[in-house]
């Protein structure tokens, strides 16, 4: 774990509201300073852990709220909680973690009901969105130009699909997130995407507590473990690990700009 470092990264998807961060937090946010991350995003997945999320942001100005259901949680987009997030999206950062994914017990069909829900709620806000994908990229990107989602823009969380297709979402508004599995052995495509795409387009994150860099693995995930994404990052394009930290967290302020109060100029 590095110290005294000389930029601010941000952590652009990690969930400090979950245990074993949350029953910890002071001591995470403590480390995740230490090492250069000072703000952080902070998705939701399930109405239980909305009103959470709201209370930590509340008490922390350095993290970024937002509120989602999740493709494992679909069937809970009902009326009543698509209305209580509808209240949620005015002090919202963004709209997530949503999308598709069809490795969960929940028919496809439900989840792309809530999905497209929870998108019309975001374009209508004006806020972007959190996206959470595995395999139906295509079927994602389809739903997101039918919703015409490019006019907020959004944010490809931990993708892992190929160059070509993050390119597809990157002309339609959307910045693509590397986590840690970029520092896992063996790793092929989160390498091909921090090594090829544009830089103006990337962002990193922990996922924490989950995707642990390689020489973390065992150990619950935090934010003070991002450095290891952006060191590996940095030697993956053969860039100064300042630069990288400045344009990735540039990238993702300009994303949320509209509903954060910091200076991205």
């Amino acid at each position: 774990m590095q110290t005294n470092v000389g930029y601010e990264l941000i952590d652009s998807h990690c969930h400090l509201d979950l245990e074993p961060l949350h029953s910890n937090l002071c001591n995470v946010l403590k480390n995740a300073r230490q090492t250069g991350v000072t703000r952080f995003v902070l998705p939701g997945v399930h109405p239980d852990g909305w009103d959470r999320i709201a209370d930590l942001a509340k008490k922390e100005n350095s993290i970024l709220p937002a509120f989602g259901i999740h493709p494992s949680h679909a069937g809970l987009a009902d009326d009543v909680v698509l209305k209580q997030l509808e209240k949620l999206a005015k002090m919202a950062s963004a709209i997530g973690e949503i999308g598709l994914d069809p490795f969960y017990q929940v028919p496809l069909e439900v989840q792309e009901m809530a999905f497209r829900k929870q998108l019309r709620l975001a374009v209508f806000w004006g806020l972007p969105v959190l996206i959470h994908c595995r395999r139906l990229f295509q079927r994602t990107l389809q739903l997101l130009k039918e919703e015409q989602v490019g006019q907020v823009g959004g944010l490809m969380h931990s993708f892992s699909g190929s160059v070509e297709m993050a390119l597809e979402f990157i002309r339609l508004g959307f910045c693509i997130s590397i986590s840690g599995t970029v520092t896992w052995q063996g790793a092929v495509r989160p390498v091909s995407l921090a090594r090829e795409l544009p830089l103006e387009s990337l962002v990193l994150e922990t996922d924490a507590p989950d995707l642990s860099p390689q020489i973390y693995k065992g150990q619950p995930n935090q934010p003070a473990f991002l450095p290891e994404v952006l060191q590996t990052v940095a030697r993956i394009r053969g860039v100064d690990p300042e630069e990288l930290a400045r344009q990735t967290s540039l990238n993702i302020l300009k994303l949320l700009k509209k509903r954060t109060e910091f200076d991205i100029s």
